[in-house]
C-alpha cells in the first residue's frame, strides 16, 4: 500500500566506533561517519551507548549533540549510570533497549510487561526533561499495550527474527513475521504511539517492512556500515533511502 506520509532514515554510526576501537586511537571518526550520512540524507542519527562501551564512547555522544545538525537517538539501557549521560547530553530521543554483556548485538525486545515499574521510572524521567523515550520491543501486542500504559511517545518493532527468515528462504515464516510486525505497526498506531522498526534490515529485505504505512521511522547501521566498505558510505545511505521512498509510494523492486 502506498501513503503519503514518509519514512524516515535513522543511520546508526555505532560500527564505525567498532572499527576505530579495533586499533585504538580516533580513527575512523563516528562522529565524520554522521556527519557524512547527514549530507547523504540520513533523516537521524543513532548511537548505543553500551555499558562495557564495546564501540560509542561517552565523548562520541556529547560530540554527535554538538556537531550534527539531525535529531539524535541515543540508545541505552535502563539503568541510573545511562540515565544520567542522557539527561546531561540531552538528545532528541532515548530509544532504552536490551543489554546482555555476553551479547555480540542486540538479541530481542525489552519485556514491558514484566518491567512496566522500572520501564516507567526511566520513561517518566526522560519525560519529563524534553526527551522523547522510545522502547525497543518484539512485535507483539502485549508488548505495544504494556509500552502505551508506561506512557512511551514511541516503540521501535524489533525486525531481527524477519531478517533471519528471509536469509533462511522459509516464504511461509517470511509472511508470518511480517504480518506480526505489521499488526503490531496498527495496533500501536491506534494505541497513539509512533511506531519505529529496526535490526537487520538490508537492501534485499528493507521494503516490505518500509512499505507498513504506520511505521515512521527505520533505525539501520551494521548493514549500511557494512556496506559503506564496498560503496562508500554516501552511497549506501543514498540507496536505502531511496529504497524506503519507494516503498512507500508502492515502487517495490
Amino acid at each position: 500500500m502506498s501513503t503519503d506520509e514518509p519514512c524516515r532514515l535513522g543511520v546508526n554510526i555505532d560500527h564505525v566506533a567498532t572499527l576505530r576501537n579495533a586499533r585504538g586511537g580516533v580513527m575512523p571518526d563516528p562522529v565524520r561517519a554522521a556527519l557524512l550520512a547527514a549530507a547523504a540524507g540520513a533523516d537521524g542519527i543513532t548511537a548505543h551507548l553500551r555499558e562495557d562501551r564495546r564501540h560509542i564512547v561517552d565523548a562520541d555522544m556529547y560530540r554527535l549533540k554538538e556537531e550534527v545538525n539531525l535529531p539524535l537517538n541515543f540508545e541505552m539501557a535502563a539503568t541510573e549510570e545511562m540515565l544520567k549521560i542522557a539527561l546531561d547530553v540531552q538528545p532528541h530521543a532515548v530509544c532504552l533497549v536490551p543489554e546482555n554483556r555476553t551479547e555480540r548485538t542486540t538479541e530481542g525486545g525489552l519485556d514491558v510487561v514484566s518491567h512496566k515499574q522500572q520501564l516507567a521510572s526511566f520513561v517518566d524521567r526522560l519525560s519529563s526533561a524534553g526527551i522523547r523515550v522510545s522502547l525497543f520491543i518484539d512485535p507483539e501486542f502485549a508488548q505495544v499495550e504494556a509500552a502505551r500504559d508506561i506512557n512511551a511517545a514511541v516503540v521501535e518493532l524489533h525486525t531481527g527474527t524477519y531478517h533471519e527468515v528471509v536469509l533462511a528462504t522459509r516464504p511461509e515464516l517470511i509472511k508470518q513475521e511480517h504480518a506480526k510486525i505489521s499488526d503490531s505497526a496498527e495496533a500501536g498506531a491506534s494505541l497513539g504511539l509512533e511506531i519505529h522498526a529496526g535490526h537487520g534490515l538490508t537492501f534485499d529485505n528493507v521494503q516490505p517492512i518500509a512499505g507498513i504505512q504506520q511505521i515512521r521511522e527505520l533505525n539501520i547501521g551494521h548493514f549500511l556500515v557494512g556496506e559503506a566498505v564496498f560503496m562508500g558510505l554516501d552511497r549506501s545511505v543514498r540507496e536505502m533511502k531511496r529504497l524506503i521512498e519507494d516503498a512507500r509510494t508502492g515502487m517495490l523492486v
